[in-house]
């Protein structure tokens, strides 16, 4: 009998303990401070494309012929992730966001400040990325706030980014479009944010 109970209260604990996982895609797009806030699915210099499953909750790798998906390209030449209560499409995925900081850990809330958005017309749609820094000066890895500092003094950094993700999925066929400013991201952001 105390092992059927042992048994009921951890199947009662495990059941609480996942309905109280956070649902990263249900956070405020912007935060109490009007910050922008992202979610880090995939840290900077990572080969393992991963994505948060809003069924499970959890940071899962994406899956390709039963294995999890391997960029056979470079690394993430950034962290990667999305903007928290934005849906861009019927499948309802979020918009995504790439932050120019150090590698952060998958599930990182980061506020960030845009400095652009990368257009790329991938699989026959158009496909934007937004570009972003952290807003706190002391986690960035590159001294930019705006796209004019970031074009002026990094072009060499879109130019890596422009590549990469025009090249680091063969599959999916995509095409550089064009750069705009941090103008257009917010613009992008208040269009795909969930009322």
């Amino acid at each position: 009998m105390k092992t059927l109970q042992r048994y009921t209260f951890l199947l009662l604990s495990l059941v609480l303990l996942a309905s109280c996982q956070t649902d990263y895609t249900a956070l405020p797009t912007y935060n109490g401070k009007k910050q922008l806030q992202a979610v880090i699915e995939v840290p900077a210099g990572s080969s393992t494309k991963l994505h948060y499953n809003r069924q499970t909750k959890a940071f899962e790798a994406e899956q390709q012929a039963g294995q999890d998906r391997i960029i056979t390209f470079l690394p993430y030449p950034a962290n990667f992730g999305f903007i928290p209560s934005t849906e861009t499409n019927a499948q309802k995925k979020p918009l995504e966001v790439v932050v120019l900081a150090g590698s952060v850990a998958t599930g990182t809330v980061m506020e960030v400040i845009p400095v652009g958005v990368l257009q790329l017309e991938t699989d026959g749609e158009l496909d934007h990325k937004i570009i972003a820094v952290p807003a706190r000066p002391s986690e960035r890895s590159i001294n930019a706030s705006d796209y004019n500092s970031f074009t002026a003094d990094y072009p060499a950094a879109k130019a890596i980014l422009q590549q990469w993700f025009v090249h680091h999925n063969p599959t999916a066929k995509s095409k550089f479009v064009g750069w705009r400013n941090e103008q257009f991201a917010e613009q992008e952001i208040q269009r795909w944010m969930k009322l």
